[in-house]
């Protein structure tokens, strides 16, 4: 990885680790999610249209079918994620669910896509899933039902993260899909698409507009910031090193939600946080 993609990585894990700790402040369900969508639809409009205009891109049936695609998997994955951090705690969400999406992601990139990882880079990705199972702490802490089905649904999580990364890999890097359309259309077609499932909310989402409104805008901002750096960095760096580095957020998240949330397990987390770093290093060194 060069040193441009593991720059654009970098920053989206900081804008990532962000916006999922705005997500679990707020905790609203899918009258949140609808909130800053939305929000996010319309920020990055006009970078849209100025990205149309002076790019031109030739977007086809395909790349069309790709977007809408991407968006019903985006909405299952925020719906997924918003249920697991009610149930559970940050630290614990953010790891299982981020951790389980990269090591797929990367399985099905060197599989599937034919990606060729150097043994330095191998050994990176094995490092980071090391250090993820050590941030999520004591597994004595999952006894209770509702941390059960928190893990339970940030595995799941995982799984749709993995799914449409490669789905978002093959519309940038093989159909040519601007990074930012890309997202845009993701973040209107998730807009769309709940609309049906918050309109016997609309209270809540007024609820939620009054108390989470700064909480939604920072989403707004962050999480399309977040995945266009990500997919920017896809277009010319392989899938298989891009989504395993970008979980270094999982540091910034879990040791957030240890610090600010008071979620404890601080000393497993530093433990895993190092073997991520090293790990990460591994991977931009490969």
């Amino acid at each position: 990885m060069n040193g441009l993609a593991l720059a654009l990585v970098l920053m989206a894990a900081v804008a990532h680790a962000g916006w999922n700790f705005l997500t679990k402040k707020a905790s609203g369900g899918l009258p949140f999610i609808w909130l800053f969508a939305g929000l996010a639809s319309l920020i990055y409009a006009p970078v849209a249209v100025g990205v149309m205009v002076t790019q031109r891109p030739e977007l086809g049936w395909k790349n069309l079918a790709l977007i809408a695609l991407t968006a019903i998997l985006h909405s299952v994955y925020f719906t997924l994620l918003e249920m697991g951090y009610r149930l559970g705690d940050l630290s614990v969400v953010y790891p299982v669910a981020r951790g389980t999406g990269p090591l797929i992601s990367a399985v099905v990139g060197i599989t599937l896509l034919g990606e060729r990882p150097s043994m330095l880079a191998t050994l990176g990705i094995i490092l980071m899933a090391v250090g993820i199972a050590a941030v999520t702490g004591d597994p004595r802490s999952l006894r209770s039902r509702e941390a059960k089905q928190a893990v339970l649904i940030a595995l799941l999580c995982g799984m749709t993260i993995a799914s449409y990364t490669v789905l978002d890999k093959i519309s940038v890097s093989r159909f040519g899909t601007p990074p930012l359309i890309l997202d845009w259309g993701t973040n209107t077609g998730r807009f769309l698409l709940l609309i049906p499932f918050v309109y016997r909310q609309w209270d809540k989402v007024k609820e939620q507009w009054r108390l989470h409104k700064r909480e939604a805008a920072g989403v707004a901002v962050l999480s399309p910031l977040a995945y266009i750096l990500v997919l920017t960095a896809m277009t010319f760096t392989p899938v298989s090193y891009v989504a395993p580095a970008r979980e270094i957020s999982i540091l910034i998240g879990a040791m957030a939600g240890a610090r600010l949330l008071k979620e404890g397990n601080i000393k497993a987390r530093f433990a895993g946080t190092t073997a991520m770093v090293v790990g990460l290093i591994a991977l931009s060194l490969g």
